[in-house]
């Protein structure tokens, strides 16, 4: 999975009338407080303060070096193991506003559904949702970390004196023990790149399963996949197409491997040209541990006549269960978040006149040897005046 060295990281929400297909989902920047009175998405609110806006988008290099000994540990063991050593992943998920304070608001806006009951925090960190949950009035929290930031976690919520109402349990949720049957709330902040990439959705499910109440409340309850396609020449030319000519060397076997790796970056919005289709809705409340896997067909219109380099994904999250809809969107027309958008490079430049479609499917599994990975493909096609194409693509998300 690769991501550009550098890029602007500062989107706006636009108010325009929506014409793309699977973007009426709109979450707007919390400072437009005025529309806190609508009860659908159109004006759900991701509260932002604008005093902390500076979002913090490290990118920290997560390598292990294997020392003399066995290394027995699994691609899970590192992937928590990870998380306890970088410092800067936690500022980063943190100082990013539209996550954050969408958790805040949901919690704070909404302790009714918080007052006296308690709480799970599957994959706590820091312990930041558990803090606000306590804060909302839970009876109790019992915030699950399986990295050594437990450690860390178990120190904060004491300096702020929650320890009579939240406790940090550290380990795996499939093995630690309760101290309770049952709980009312499972609450977590699962979602990775490409929402299922090294996520924690089954982490999820098995908590829910396990530990929530017959009318329980699974917080964010709603998660959904768009897909959407762009003109992305000049980049495309430096990542992909560098590799045919490297100082008068051929190395296009590189380029090969370079088309595989889907890449993560925030996308200009003036770069899309076609509508933006829904992929797959996920209800966590309901779903199985296998819906996670999917093929779903989809169809991309062009709005104007352009090149088209790349399709990009990305996901909206909803709370619906709360007093009125909130939730936040991750994609090119909203503000920007640490998860940005996915980009996967075509092998073809493809010509498109307004109004012609991409069709096509995209499948989605966790890769065998290591579920925390992503494997896709996409077949997809086009009989346009300018360019007849039909093609499969491999992409690997490492």
């Amino acid at each position: 999975m690769g991501r550009r060295k550098s890029s602007n990281t500062t989107q706006t929400s636009t108010n325009s009338s929506n014409k793309f297909e699977g973007t009426k989902i709109r979450f707007q920047d919390a400072d437009e407080e005025a529309a806190a009175d609508s009860s659908n998405l159109d004006d759900s609110i991701v509260a932002v303060d604008k005093a902390t806006e500076d979002v913090f988008m490290g990118e920290p290099d997560v390598s292990f070096v294997v020392c003399d000994g066995v290394d027995d540990k699994t691609s899970a063991d590192y992937y928590f193991d990870s998380y306890s050593h970088f410092v800067p992943v936690f500022q980063e998920m943190l100082k990013d506003v539209v996550r954050t304070k969408t958790y805040q608001n949901v919690i704070y806006k909404n302790k009714f559904l918080f007052q006296n009951k308690v709480v799970l925090d599957v994959g706590a960190g820091t312990g930041i949702l558990s803090l606000f949950c306590a804060k909302a009035g839970a009876a109790h929290v019992y915030a699950v970390e399986c990295s050594h930031m437990a450690d860390m976690a178990k120190e904060i919520v004491e300096t702020n004196g929650l320890s009579d109402v939240v406790t940090v349990l550290k380990g795996k949720i499939e093995e630690i023990e309760l101290p309770v049957a049952k709980v009312d709330i499972i609450i977590s902040e699962w979602m990775g790149y490409f929402l299922l990439f090294e996520n924690m959705l089954n982490t999820v499910l098995y908590a829910r399963d396990k530990w929530l109440v017959n009318d329980g409340v699974v917080l964010p309850d709603k998660a959904s996949l768009y897909l959407t396609a762009i003109e992305d020449a000049e980049y495309k030319e430096d990542k992909i197409e560098f590799w045919n000519n490297v100082y008068g060397f051929d190395m296009s076997c590189i380029k090969k491997q370079a088309m595989m790796e889907p890449l993560v970056d925030t996308v200009d919005q003036n770069q899309i040209v076609t509508n933006c289709h829904l992929l797959k809705t996920m209800d966590i409340s309901k779903m199985a541990p296998g819906d996670a896997s999917f093929t779903a067909p989809f169809k991309l219109v062009a709005q104007r006549d352009d090149y088209i380099h790349a399709f990009v994904a990305y996901f909206d999250v909803s709370f619906t269960k709360c007093h009125k809809l909130m939730g936040f969107s991750t994609g090119p027309r909203s503000r920007a978040t640490h998860w940005k958008q996915t980009v996967l490079y075509l092998e073809d430049v493809l010509t498109i006149c307004e109004g012609e479609a991409i069709i096509g499917s995209m499948t989605v599994a966790p890769n065998k040897n290591n579920p925390r990975d992503v494997d896709i493909v996409v077949k997809y096609s086009l009989s346009g005046r300018r360019c007849v194409v039909s093609r499969v693509q491999l992409y690997k998300m490492r």
